[in-house]
């Protein structure tokens, strides 16, 4: 598990935009956190770092938002997502099988429909003060010696 801490929003984007240079196709980032947390500005990054000219913004009532490129970044909110029928009418298992970087907020509500292989889970939490984050990172895809 790698542990970063962001002090601005503009850092966590950075930190978004590390791991994305990162990502080969297929990974999907799960987002674990409360609202406020800085999950779509870690997207933008992560769609920079993919080399992406994306204006990335939140997928709240659109539940995905798909932006293009040499690999596609998908980035689903499922906030509202309640039930396996719910998932299954976003489009999430397709997306996951044509090799897109998926990037799902809300993780927490489809925990059990999370692949094992290539899973990112980043946990978003509040720091000492206001615009403090703490980030932890885990997952195959997560490469440590990058993070030092």
């Amino acid at each position: 598990m790698i542990e970063v801490y962001s002090s601005s929003p503009a850092e966590t984007e950075a930190f978004g935009e590390r791991l994305g240079a990162t990502l080969k196709g297929g990974e999907v980032v799960a987002y674990f956190g409360g609202l406020g947390m800085g999950k779509t500005r870690f997207t933008a990054g992560l769609a920079k770092g993919m080399g992406l000219d994306a204006d990335v913004s939140s997928p709240t009532f659109a539940i995905v938002h798909e932006y293009r490129g040499k690999i596609p970044l998908c980035h689903f909110d499922m906030y509202r997502i309640s039930t396996f029928d719910d998932l299954c009418t976003t489009g999430f298992f397709d997306y996951i099988d044509n090799g897109s970087v998926l990037a799902v907020e809300w993780s927490e509500n489809i925990e059990n429909a999370l692949p094992e292989e290539k899973l990112i889970v980043i946990e978003f939490e509040c720091g000492k003060s206001d615009d403090e984050r703490v980030l932890r990172m885990s997952g195959e895809s997560v490469y440590e010696d990058s993070w030092r």
